[in-house]
């Protein structure tokens, strides 16, 4: 796993909270690499003079020598969660699209969100902000979307250490708290959001604050005891909640917010229309593909369907309401 820790955005703040935290990412890097080498009895070097790099790409080149469609995949989970969970996905959107795929995990939503406005990814799963903010900047265009648990919905659940006495966001004000990536919807924009509401701001209101770069990260880290409280993407804890109880068991939901639509399929705008429509034909049909209905069952998917943008509205209404008071992330 991949832990990367920062102080708050402000200019030179940065370098000194970011020394009072290292302590605390180093602390986090041995967690998580225990924690995985007891899971899967492999043991693991870490270097802390450079970032651990994502798991290697399978790059499947045809006959030909053809260059791969590339699909990307935002950081909701861990690297090698994410891996494990899509390097499937690639094999099969080869087979079905009869061209070699690669999968490409991004370490931020903003490094997936430039990679697609580049047209370096041909198609990527990301958060719900980052869709709005990609199709502000540049056009990012809605290709489909996953229905998970019968829904086209999630929430940002505020989650806490098991023994914590706090029952609700005001009163883990003066705590430490972990943000998952800049651009975030549940793990960053909604509880910015909820501390408008409060008339505060992270940075007022919080003692310290953490990016963890993903919602699986930001989970454990409140389950070590590393921060007092998170806000993270109900689905992914749902889904760690049901693969790794005893993780679950160790934090508690306190408060939930949303709905919010769910996390999109999106394409660059100016990606050609006929690889757009192979697209969205392969995502459409894998429910009624016996191969892809075992693959949607591993991803915890129902199927994916035609997204409508309505379902983001709230979103937008976050985004405007925290722009006009200068608080937009």
């Amino acid at each position: 796993m991949t832990w990367r820790f920062v102080g708050r955005p402000c200019g030179e703040r940065i370098l000194e909270r970011t020394r009072r935290w290292m302590p605390v990412a180093l602390a986090l890097v041995l967690l998580s690499v225990a924690s995985t080498a007891c899971s899967t009895g492999e043991a693991y070097d870490i270097d802390f003079t450079r970032p651990e790099p994502a798991p290697a790409q399978d790059v499947r080149l045809d006959d030909r020598g053809e260059q791969p469609l590339r699909i990307g995949v935002a950081p909701v989970l861990s690297a090698r969660t994410n891996s494990a969970l899509y390097d499937d996905l690639a094999s099969y959107l080869a087979i079905r699209l009869g061209r070699p795929v690669e999968l490409v995990h991004g370490k931020t939503y903003t490094e997936i969100n430039d990679l697609v406005k580049s047209g370096d990814i041909a198609v990527a799963l990301v958060c719900t902000n980052p869709y709005l903010q990609g199709q502000a900047d540049f056009g990012m265009e809605l290709l489909a979307v996953p229905q998970v648990h019968g829904g086209l919905e999630y929430y940002s659940l505020l989650i806490v250490g098991r023994g914590s006495e706090a029952k609700r966001l005001a009163d883990l004000r003066g705590a430490s708290f972990a943000f998952s990536d800049p651009l975030s919807n549940s793990g960053r924009l909604v509880p910015t959001y909820e501390l408008a509401r409060l008339g505060s701001s992270p940075d007022a209101f919080f003692s310290q604050t953490i990016f963890t770069y993903s919602h699986e990260a930001s989970i454990r880290a409140v389950a070590a005891g590393v921060v007092a409280g998170a806000a993270v993407d109900s689905l992914v804890f749902e889904y760690l909640a049901g693969a790794e109880p005893e993780l679950a068991s160790r934090v508690q939901v306190i408060e939930r917010w949303g709905p919010f639509g769910i996390n999109p399929l999106v394409v660059n705008p100016r990606l050609d229309e006929a690889t757009k429509s192979d697209l969205r034909r392969v995502f459409l049909e894998m429910d009624s593909d016996p191969e892809g209905r075992i693959l949607l069952e591993k991803l915890d998917i129902d199927r994916f369907v035609p997204g409508e943008e309505d379902i983001y509205d709230s979103v937008r209404e976050m985004r405007a309401y925290l722009r006009e008071r200068g608080l937009a992330p």
